[in-house]
This record gives structure tokens, C-alpha cells and sequence, in this order.
């Protein structure tokens, strides 16, 4: 029995995908799990509450202004309208906030990828650990959040039940994006990117009022960002509304999944694997 990261690695050799994969990201997942239990539940617990509080102070204080919000499925709350578009947020903010700063620091600061790329692990076995915690992370916020809206009676059917599965394809598809993108940034400043992009695209998203307020041209490119493909799979699972319109959304999600993790190894593997 193999019990150390060179006769680990020597098996790798021959066998298909051996320079990227050895078949232990559960090793990274690991090693997440015990730095979570010491000291990073903090920052998970803050990043629920934040959707949540946005849902409190929109959906109850605004809500009382703007009154019933009609829908094709009839007349509903503003704070039930704007629910599953806080819960695609929700699942995004928990993968970004995993796949971004917490990735960057262990590409430039503490440099533990180079440490775990020099044992038996490859670059896909790091990809892979660090965007199902991610994904792990996007799951707890997304149940969490679920739970909530539940509680506060914002769900009508069974099928709200499906916002969940929704919730992690969103948040893998963040994730994997996430991390490509992290591995080319060298500074602090160039992580400014992420705060630029993601704040506008969630205050443009449509997920506090309809797009039909925007001009078509701004619609078509609000409906091309990830957060506005993830609230529509999000309420259309939420609904029962399948159909090609989901399918889309899901494909989209599916692309960035596989687009994510092909750069996020390549990118390992010319950084570390030289």
C-alpha cells in the first residue's frame, strides 16, 4: 500500500489526466473543513446574514410602499418577489467570497497551493477541493436562506424546495469563475476587479424590480450576466416552470463550470508544475 506523496505520485504515471489529476481533492476539502472549525465560521456566518437583511429591510420596509407586485402566476408580496432573486445572490456571495480572497491568499500569500502542488496532489485535485468547499459554502447560505423565506411564509409550493439544487449549480458556477479569474491576479488592487463587477451587476440583476423598467438593448445585456441567468434558474425552479427558458439557464451555468475549471488548472499547472 502506497503511504507517501512520491510513490503516490509515481502511480499517476501512465494514466490518463496524470500531470492534473490525482484523485484527492477530497484532501483540500480536508484541510478547509479543520481551518473552518478554528476559526472561519465568522465569515460565513456574516455573509448569510447579509441577503437576509437585505430581504428584512426591502421586502418588509419598501415592500409596504410598493404593495403587490403582479406576476404570471398571479399577484404576490414584494418581499416574495424579490426572495429568489436575494437567494441566487446569496449562493453567488457564498462561492466568490471562497473562490476569490480566500484563494488569492493562498496563491500570493501564503503560498500553499505551491506547498500541496509538491506533494502527490495535482492542480485539478486543488481546483476541485477548494471549489466544492466553495459550492459546500454556497449550499449552507442557500438552505439556509430557503429556511427563512420559509419561515416567513414567502413559499406557496413544494417546488420552492428545488431553489436549493438551483442555488449550487449557481454557486459551482461562480466558484469555478471565481477561481480562474483569482489565479491571474498578483495584487491586492487587481482583487478590486470582483467588487466593481459584482455590485453593479447585483444592483442592475432586476432582483428588486422587473427589467421591463430598462430600454431593450440594456435588458439583452443585464440577461447575459451570471447573477441574471441565476435568478431566473433560481425562480424558475422555485415555480415548477420547466421548459427550454430553464434548460438555457442551466446550459449557461454548465459552461461556466467547465470553462472555470479548465483555466483554473491550466493556470495551476504553469504556475506550480513547472
Amino acid at each position: 500500500m502506497r503511504s507517501n506523496a512520491v510513490e503516490l505520485s509515481e502511480g499517476r504515471i501512465g494514466k490518463f489526466g496524470e500531470k492534473y489529476y490525482a484523485g484527492r481533492p477530497q484532501q483540500v476539502l480536508l484541510r478547509n473543513w479543520l481551518s473552518f472549525k478554528s476559526s472561519a465560521w465568522i465569515a460565513v456566518l456574516s455573509g448569510f446574514f447579509e441577503p437576509v437583511l437585505y430581504l428584512l429591510s426591502f421586502g418588509y420596509g419598501i415592500g409596504e410602499l410598493v404593495g403587490n407586485i403582479s406576476t404570471p402566476g398571479g399577484d404576490i408580496s414584494y418581499a416574495a418577489y424579490i426572495a429568489p432573486g436575494l437567494l441566487a445572490t446569496s449562493a453567488m456571495n457564498g462561492a466568490m467570497l471562497d473562490s476569490t480572497w480566500n484563494v488569492f491568499f493562498k496563491l500570493n500569500e501564503s503560498r500553499l497551493y505551491k506547498a500541496m502542488l509538491a506533494t502527490s496532489l495535482g492542480p485539478l485535485d486543488v481546483a476541485l477541493g477548494e471549489i466544492a468547499w466553495a459550492l459546500m459554502r454556497g449550499g449552507i447560505y442557500a438552505t439556509a436562506f430557503t429556511a427563512v423565506i420559509a419561515g416567513l411564509g414567502l413559499v406557496t409550493s413544494w417546488w420552492a424546495l428545488l431553489a436549493i439544487p438551483a442555488a449550487i449549480i449557481v454557486a459551482f458556477g461562480f466558484a469555478s469563475f471565481g477561481m480562474a479569474i483569482t489565479s491571474f491576479m498578483k495584487s491586492h488592487h487587481q482583487m478590486n476587479f470582483f467588487e466593481i463587477f459584482l455590485l453593479p451587476m447585483f444592483l442592475f440583476s432586476g432582483a428588486f424590480y422587473p427589467l421591463t423598467v430598462f430600454p431593450g438593448w440594456a435588458q439583452a445585456i443585464i440577461k447575459a450576466l451570471p447573477l441574471r441567468q441565476a435568478i431566473e434558474l433560481v425562480t424558475r425552479a422555485m415555480s415548477g416552470e420547466f421548459g427550454i427558458n430553464i434548460l438555457v439557464n442551466f446550459t449557461y451555468f454548465l459552461v461556466m463550470i467547465c470553462v472555470g475549471l479548465f483555466f483554473t488548472t491550466k493556470r495551476l499547472n504553469a504556475l506550480f508544475m513547472k
